[in-house]
């Protein structure tokens, strides 16, 4: 299994396959993926890459971590697995009182 890696402060000119063609100078890129507004379809600045080996992984975050690409000092780091949502509104989560109140 590859090692995922976040990639922020992207341009938000880079595509997917640019994003690929970068990383795959440090390893092979098993996926890349510049994650966009799905109203807007823009660019959000940062995307995902997994490449095929834990070495490839590491070259690439000591080669491209706080370098510059399109005039931005990239972040490149192992990516977090993403943490469950938890309650914050919307329909079925936590929620608030608001019920009746006796008043004496």
């Amino acid at each position: 299994m590859g090692k995922k890696l976040y990639v922020g402060n992207l341009g938000y000119d880079v595509s997917s396959s640019d994003l690929e063609a970068l990383l795959s100078e440090h390893g092979t890129v098993l996926s890349a993926e510049v994650i966009s507004d799905r109203a807007t379809g823009r660019s959000k600045g940062f995307g995902f890459v997994e490449m095929e080996t834990d070495a490839a992984a590491q070259a690439a975050i000591s080669a491209l971590n706080d370098q510059p690409h399109s005039g931005r000092n990239l972040t490149v780091n192992e990516a977090k697995p993403k943490a469950p949502r938890t309650g914050g509104g919307g329909y079925g989560g936590g929620g608030g009182g608001g019920g009746r109140r006796d008043r004496y």
